[in-house]
């Protein structure tokens, strides 16, 4: 697949750098590109001059798609497919995405988060073509795709019927993030923009074979999170378990913010947030040898999206510090201290400085508190007290002729819940005396 970069800009010189990574991360080679700076176009996004160079450069490069870094609304794809050679596709930065996306997409609920993503951008152009076949223009495949009448329904029946599956899976995954939390597991989520090293944080955060052990309670944890210098290679979450004693800690690796997503595509995998959203902490992890300026514009973002409906603190990782010398981190740093008040600064791919964040991580957690409870010596209550070992740090247990002693240290909900089983016991104990 050859694919011409299209780029038009109000002002300034346009930078394709962004979409020349993601066209080949789409597995497109890029065989040239065609630029504008000026107001857009309606009919053609570009100026009617510079969207006739495109089309001689589509000729000449022997382009098979017209990638452009712009939104192009659905009569501009229309107009651009009539101006370009046969065969040759238009696509925008956002079909583009879900291309990535779809071929990413391994879970159940990435698969549909994708297809909903891809209703959702295809709904405005069956409306589009529906307009167009009225007024007795037929758009061709090239541009908008074949009229079909019933298509617009379709999609409208297929969007509802794909939220209402997605509802389900979340209130699956919801119920498994409850029972962790009761097991005592506290919940932590990397976040941050695609390729800023959050699967290879994961990687060295984990403790692979305390994976493998849990496998059978816990499903969806993958042992094998992938880390490779490119886009999008985490499309799904990945759970893995950190090594932070005496605590059961669960990191989920999550899908990257991207810069100007439109609404529909956030909210297609808004599901995919919701393991950010309800975790103890959130690790937003930056790719620290950025521009400033390009850093910064990342953390607002991601700071807009987060506080929207996260209630965890939030500890920014300045990530690939061994790709910056000492006065450049220490520069960006300062600058970048409204937004990111006491960052960790780390090398995920060295292990510099990993030590010091899980100690960190350690610190924002819900903190443990300790507990003495006296139970009855029954044979329930070894169960119980087994639960407590597996569950929190235990300081000592002293078995009495007819009482158990344990004193440890746990999180709140261990032990609220150890207290209810201590009062079940006790209550059980006194009925049948």
């Amino acid at each position: 697949m050859r694919a011409l970069i299209a780029k038009r800009v109000d002002s300034g010189t346009p930078d394709t750098s962004e979409i020349r990574e993601l066209a080949e991360a789409a597995g497109y080679t890029v065989v040239g590109e065609v630029t504008q700076s000026r107001r857009a176009d309606a009919a053609l996004q570009l100026g009617e001059g510079k969207a006739e160079t495109l089309a001689e450069e589509a000729v000449a490069t022997d382009a098979t798609t017209v990638i452009f870094d712009n939104r192009l609304g659905p009569y501009q794809t229309y107009n651009l497919g009539q101006l370009l050679p046969d065969g040759v596709e238009v696509i925008d930065r956002f079909t583009l995405i879900l291309e990535i996306f779809g071929q990413r997409a391994q879970t159940r609920k990435a698969q549909l988060q994708v297809e909903l993503a891809e209703l959702r951008y295809e709904l405005p152009r069956a409306e589009a073509k529906t307009s167009l076949a009225k007024r007795e223009e037929h758009p061709g495949f090239m541009g908008l795709g074949e009229y079909d009448e019933s298509r617009e329904q379709d999609i409208k029946n297929q969007i509802s019927r794909i939220r209402d599956e997605l509802e389900q899976i979340e209130q699956t995954e919801e119920q498994r993030r409850e029972r962790r939390r009761d097991s005592g597991f506290d919940l932590v989520a990397l976040a941050g923009y695609t390729n800023a090293g959050k699967s290879t944080l994961l990687r060295q955060l984990a403790d692979d074979l305390a994976v493998e052990e849990n496998d059978g309670l816990h499903p969806d944890l993958d042992p094998t999170a992938e880390s490779q210098d490119k886009l999008f290679t985490t499309l799904g979450t990945t759970t893995r378990r950190a090594a932070i004693e005496p605590r059961d800690v669960l990191v989920t690796d999550t899908v990257g913010f991207i810069s100007d997503l439109p609404h529909w595509l956030v909210e297609s995998f808004k599901s995919t947030l919701d393991s950010v959203y309800r975790a103890d902490l959130v690790l937003l992890v930056v790719d620290v040898s950025e521009d400033i300026d390009e850093i910064h514009e990342k953390l607002v973002t991601c700071h807009d999206t987060l506080y929207e409906r996260n209630e965890a603190p939030i500890v920014t990782v300045l990530n690939k510090i061994d790709a910056v010398d000492e006065d450049d981190l220490e520069e960006k740093r300062a600058a970048l201290s409204a937004l990111a008040p006491n960052p960790v600064t780390v090398s995920a791919k060295t292990g510099t400085n990993i030590d010091a964040l899980l100690e960190r991580i350690d610190a924002e957690l819900p903190e443990w508190q300790e507990e003495r409870l006296l139970m009855p010596m029954t044979d329930e209550t070894m169960s119980v007290v087994s639960w407590i070992h597996d569950n929190a740090n235990v300081d000592d247990v002293t078995y009495g002729d007819e009482d158990v002693i344990v004193e440890f240290e746990a999180r709140p909900a261990v032990i609220s819940q150890a207290r209810s089983r201590a009062t079940e016991l006790r209550t059980a104990a006194a009925e049948s005396a």
